[in-house]
């Protein structure tokens, strides 16, 4: 992908996979839903975009009088408070006091756990037994089993009530400590007793690692279709050999679905893009104090069939550069509903205790150089519609119109 820069403040060369590795997206609001070896963050409101780097920040050796103020403040509480106090919660809540200080929604601090779990989310692939599970009036109830893995062979059911973990009670968990003591054994097996129909089961269930899909696909009405859930570190080559596979069933059109989907790593939508666009069209925009860089395919695979797009006022951050990239490079057409309208860009760094800061640095633009942040994109073919993943397709009203507009 060629990067292209319009009133430059300085000379830059870094190659498109340098800027990519560097770059994801994610969820400011935390909606948790447990991946049994991690704690998943998939929230769907606010995605955003970041420059991740991977470097660990290290305190300064030549602290300011201002930091020598925090440090003392910070020892006089650890040493005189009348209470015992946490030196890590401590820590954590003034990095979250700064960040919140400055007011913007998108400048934030991850502790160490939230910032794992969300890393090894993108990754799209774990170590574990491949369910999700949420904390629920029943109990810690598996809410999705991976279909070929260690549970799913194991027999374990959507709606399952987890109540024992190798023989410890877990019912007054929570479900992240449920997952915690699951991915925290030593042994590769694990039992795991689950309530079903008033019937206790134990499952011996293997740990292993495994993929989370993140790519759906199938034919409808001779119209190929293909739903992203999320951009992981996987979702790409999900997404190519679902495409190629409904190719080989000579597909003429095509729907792709992202609806629901907050985000992701930035370079998996731009990986899936350009898969369509002509080599040298744009793919996206960054703005930053004045100066504009744009990135181009530089790729010679293209396709020239006709592409709607289905989203909604949950698709958002990487969901919309793939839509607007496709939109406005490829002719494609956007139905549904309004994007959510994440258009800015956050850095973020490790720090030493595990934890993560990101902090905006940059807008995101359309391959057109337009503006989305706290707009959104606006469909072509406006469908209203309930949606939820999974939803039948006789009930999927706005499945059913995209399918009659691309034909």
């Amino acid at each position: 992908m060629k990067k292209i820069e319009t009133k430059p403040k300085e000379n830059k060369t870094k190659k498109r996979k340098e800027a990519e590795e560097k770059i994801i997206t994610f969820n400011l609001v935390e909606v948790i839903v447990i991946i049994l070896m991690t704690a998943l963050i998939s929230g769907v409101s606010t995605g955003i975009i970041v420059y991740n780097n991977s470097d660990t920040i290290k305190a300064s050796t030549n602290s300011n009088k201002y930091l020598q103020e925090f440090e003392k403040a910070y020892y006089n509480i650890t040493n005189s408070y009348v209470e015992k106090t946490n030196e890590r919660d401590l820590i954590n809540a003034a990095i979250t006091g700064m960040s919140s200080y400055l007011g913007d929604p998108y400048t934030g601090y991850l502790d160490e756990t939230t910032s794992t779990d969300l890393e090894d989310r993108l990754e799209g692939e774990y170590y574990g037994i491949g369910v999700e599970i949420s904390k629920m009036e029943s109990g810690i109830q598996i809410v999705t089993v991976f279909k070929g893995g260690p549970a799913d062979k194991a027999g374990l059911e959507v709606g399952d009530i987890i109540v024992k973990v190798n023989n410890k009670s877990v019912t007054e968990s929570s479900a992240e400590e449920v997952s915690n003591i699951i991915k925290g054994g030593e042994k590769e097996n694990i039992k795991i007793s689950v309530l079903r129909g008033g019937i206790t089961l134990d499952k011996e269930v293997g740990r292993k690692k495994v993929s989370i899909p993140s790519v759906e696909s199938k034919i409808i009405d001779n119209v190929g279709y293909i739903y992203i859930s999320t951009f992981s570190n996987t979702t790409y080559s999900q997404f190519k050999e679902a495409l190629e596979t409904l190719e080989k069933e000579d597909i003429k059109n095509l729907i792709i679905d992202v609806r629901g989907n907050g985000g992701g790593y930035l370079n998996s939508a731009v990986d899936i893009a350009e898969l369509f666009i002509e080599k040298g069209k744009n793919i996206y925009g960054l703005e930053s104090k004045g100066s504009k860089t744009f990135y181009q395919d530089e790729t010679n695979e293209k396709r020239n069939y006709k592409i709607n797009i289905l989203m909604n006022g949950s698709s958002a951050s990487a969901s919309e550069i793939l839509a607007s990239a496709l939109k406005e490079s490829y002719n494609a057409t956007l139905i549904g509903t309004k994007s959510y309208g994440k258009g800015t860009v956050q850095e973020t760094q490790k720090l030493e205790t595990g934890g993560m800061i990101k902090i905006t640095t940059a807008y995101w633009l359309t391959p057109n150089g337009n503006k989305i942040n706290g707009k959104g994109l606006n469909p072509d073919i406006e469908i209203n519609g309930s949606y939820y993943e999974g939803m039948p397709y006789e009930e999927d009203i706005q499945l059913q119109e995209a399918i009659n507009a691309v034909k």
